[in-house]
C-alpha cells in the first residue's frame, strides 16, 4: 500500500520548521459518464478523503487517503465495494528548480489490487500572478493482481492558478499523467491480444475548479478522464462534486 504520511506531516510541522503546510477532509461524488459505466464497467460512487501537505526548504511534500464507497462492505462485487486508494509524492530541490522527484499510487479492494511508483525528474516553474507548474519525468513501476515490474516511464505536470472573484480566492488546478513505452506483457495477453489498459500508452487525468467561501471551508467540480487506463482502453471521463475543510 502506498505510503502516506498525512498526519505525521500535519502533527509535525513545528517540530521540523515548516514553511507552509496544509490538512483537509473532504466529502466526494464520482459521477462516471454513460459510456464509462457502459463500455469500462465504471460505477458512480462517494468517497471521504484525508489530504495534505508540507514543505521546508528544498523539500515538498504532498499525500491523500481516500475511503471509497464507505458505506459499503470489502467483499461486495466491484465496482460498489468498499476500497481504499492513497498517493504521496515527494520533491527534493536539486538546484536551478529542478526536483528529484518520486510518487507513488495505490489502490486496494477485495478484488483487484495496484501500486504505481514513479522516481524521475521534475522542475517548477512560478510567475509572480498566481500561477505555477511542475511537469516531470521518470521510470515507472507497477506492482498489481496482474503485473509485477519496471513499465516503461510515466511523464506529466501539475498546473495551478490562482485567483479572486468578488474578493474570494479561486483555483484552477490541473494533473495529468502520461504513460509511455509500457511493457507488452502488461497490456498484452498470452495470444498477444489488447487486454486490460490495451496498449503501449495511457492518459490518466483531471482539471478542476475551486472556490475557497473562506480559509476552511472550499468546494469544487472535477472533469476526471481517462485513456487506455483504470483497466480499460475506452475513453472514460466523470465528474467530482467536494467539498473540503481546512484543518487551522
Amino acid at each position: 500500500m502506498v505510503k502516506v504520511f498525512l498526519f505525521l506531516f500535519y502533527f509535525s510541522v513545528s517540530l521540523f520548521g515548516a514553511n507552509y503546510s496544509f490538512a483537509n477532509i473532504n466529502l466526494n461524488y464520482f459521477d462516471w459518464q454513460h459510456k464509462a459505466e457502459s463500455e469500462a464497467d465504471q460505477g458512480d460512487f462517494s468517497y471521504v478523503g484525508f489530504e495534505g501537505g508540507v514543505g521546508w526548504d528544498g523539500i515538498d511534500t504532498y499525500g491523500f487517503f481516500n475511503i471509497e464507497n464507505p458505506l459499503k462492505s470489502y467483499n461486495d462485487e466491484s465496482p460498489d465495494d468498499l476500497r481504499f486508494t492513497g498517493f504521496g509524492d515527494v520533491d527534493v530541490e536539486l538546484g536551478h528548480n529542478i526536483k528529484l522527484h518520486f510518487q507513488d499510487y495505490g489502490l486496494h479492494s477485495e478484488s483487484f489490487y495496484v501500486n504505481d511508483f514513479v522516481l524521475g525528474i521534475g522542475y517548477k516553474l512560478s510567475t509572480d500572478f498566481g500561477m505555477w507548474i511542475r511537469p516531470f519525468v521518470g521510470f515507472h513501476h507497477t506492482y498489481s493482481s496482474y503485473y509485477d515490474g519496471l513499465n516503461g516511464y510515466m511523464g506529466g505536470w501539475l498546473f495551478n492558478y490562482d485567483f479572486k472573484v468578488f474578493g474570494k480566492k479561486c483555483t484552477i488546478f490541473q494533473w495529468n499523467e502520461i504513460e509511455f513505452a509500457r511493457d507488452k506483457e502488461f497490456y498484452l495477453d498470452e495470444n498477444n491480444q489488447p487486454t486490460g489498459d490495451g496498449d503501449s500508452w495511457g492518459l490518466n487525468g483531471a482539471i478542476s475548479g475551486w472556490f475557497f467561501f473562506n480559509d476552511t471551508l472550499a468546494a469544487g467540480i472535477q472533469y476526471r478522464y481517462a485513456k487506455n487506463k483504470l483497466g480499460s482502453s475506452v475513453y472514460q471521463a466523470g465528474t467530482i462534486y467536494t467539498v473540503k475543510y481546512y484543518f487551522k
